[in-house]
């Protein structure tokens, strides 16, 4: 039995970006809504880094660019990399067709204070970190009514009841393991470590390096770090580790130098590593009476283009016009019930397509990156750099080409804020 009982409008479980942004949204909309974050601090690690130009624009119409452009981040006009030791650019956000040419680079934490902060200001917000939500309430028809969670700071067992669920609590979700949905995980070629260097330890101004020898990501965040992702065949790391960590710097000097001195100054060892899981994965359903999942609990991304953030902002933003106009219609005998799975439905139709598409895009980019782990060595360099020569060109010309770059920058352009919900 729970030692106490908490009710909302809305439970949102998880407090990564959609969570995030959906309970400002719902708390600005008037909405009841309590987030849920097992986590006690928003001091933790975050696979997501980069904001796309589509995120800044649906930033400034929720009223909080401004606050978020004063957080530590770096600003990205130009997407480039060092290509067998000269740089490429590949993308010039100045020609894409927006108010926003930039991308932003920042850690997450601060953000999503600043989120929490500003739905703070309402006063049908409540915020509990530090509970681990274990399992869903369901009513008598098996609709999901609320969920069960245990308050660590206080060492209580709660249960929430609400109208809605969304389960926003990402790729190892516990809503959608409870709710008994597939994530539908897709095999991914390739795996990828990241690991973080002080600022100014290398020359980062290029988004990554390519050589005949692998595959180098890396990026500032604004806050003095650099983070930077070694990508690897899929299963290989075990062997990498079993070799030595001399024998690792020997495999990042093969492709830059200057980082593998780095490496080898700033790193204690493999400890300071992180093999992160990159399969991406569509559930089967995001949707049920009382239930939506949104984000990666939905749909995880594979780092590849950065979109794992924008998706998870786009989905909030839809959701919140869903369930807004949902609550408002008094589904349910007497407006008290469950919102119905019929109505959700229209999160997952309108969603779907998009997240779809863009992970494609992310799946065959995996590929053809397994491919150059694979065979890049024998490929000559005057023709790898023609290639991408020809494609930094074609680009902004070829239909079919910018509307590739522009997928993965600009997000999906029909997704606006519903500003017309807000009740100030």
């Amino acid at each position: 039995m729970s030692d106490r009982t908490e009710s909302a409008e809305v439970v949102v479980v998880g407090c990564g970006p959609g969570g995030a942004v959906l309970a400002y949204l719902l708390a600005r909309s008037g909405v009841e809504v309590a987030l849920v974050e097992r986590a006690a601090t928003f001091e933790r690690e975050y696979r997501g880094f980069g904001w796309n130009p589509g995120v800044i624009r649906l930033f400034e119409e929720m009223d909080v660019l401004e606050d978020v452009l004063d957080l530590a981040h770096e600003t990205v006009t130009d997407g480039s990399f060092s290509l067998y030791g000269g740089a490429v650019s590949v993308l010039d956000f100045d020609l894409l067709d927006t108010d926003y040419p930039y991308a932003l680079m920042m850690e997450q934490p601060a953000l999503l204070e600043c989120l929490v902060e500003r739905a703070s200001a309402y006063d049908g917000f409540a915020f509990y970190p530090a509970t681990t939500v274990t399992d869903l309430r369901t009513d008598d028809s098996g609709g999901v009514c609320g969920v069960v969670a245990h308050d660590r700071e206080v060492d209580e067992d709660i249960t929430f009841d609400a109208r809605a669920v969304v389960g926003a609590d990402g790729r190892y979700s516990t809503v959608r393991e409870r709710a008994g949905i597939d994530p539908g995980w897709f095999e991914s070629p390739i795996d990828l470590v990241w690991f973080k260097l002080p600022q100014g330890a290398l020359d980062a101004r290029n988004q990554g390096r390519i050589d005949r020898d692998g595959v180098l990501v890396f990026f500032g965040l604004g806050g003095g770090d650099v983070q930077v992702g070694y990508i690897v065949r899929d299963g290989e790391w075990p062997s990498i580790r079993e070799a030595g960590f001399g024998a690792f710097c020997r495999r990042i000097a093969a492709i830059d130098p200057e980082l593998a001195a780095a490496v080898d100054a700033h790193l204690d060892g493999f400890r300071d590593t992180t093999l992160l899981d990159v399969s991406p994965g569509v559930a089967n359903s995001w949707t049920r009476d009382g239930l939506l999942l949104l984000g990666d609990a939905a749909h995880t991304a594979s780092p590849i283009g950065a979109q794992g953030n924008p998706l998870a902002v786009e989905d909030a933003v839809v959701a919140h016009r869903i369930l807004v106009d949902a609550l408002a219609e008094r589904d349910g005998p007497e407006g008290d019930g469950i919102l119905s799975g019929d109505r959700l439905r229209e999160f997952e139709v309108r969603r779907r397509p998009t997240v779809e598409r863009v992970i494609a895009l992310q799946r065959r980019a995996a590929q053809n990156l397994r491919f150059w782990l694979d065979y890049g060595r024998y490929v000559p360099a005057w023709l790898v750099r023609g290639s991408a020569s020809a494609f930094g060109w074609l680009a902004p010309h070829s239909r079919r080409l910018r509307g590739f770059v522009e997928s993965f920058a600009l997000g999906d352009e029909s997704v606006s804020v519903a500003r017309s919900r807000f009740v100030d």
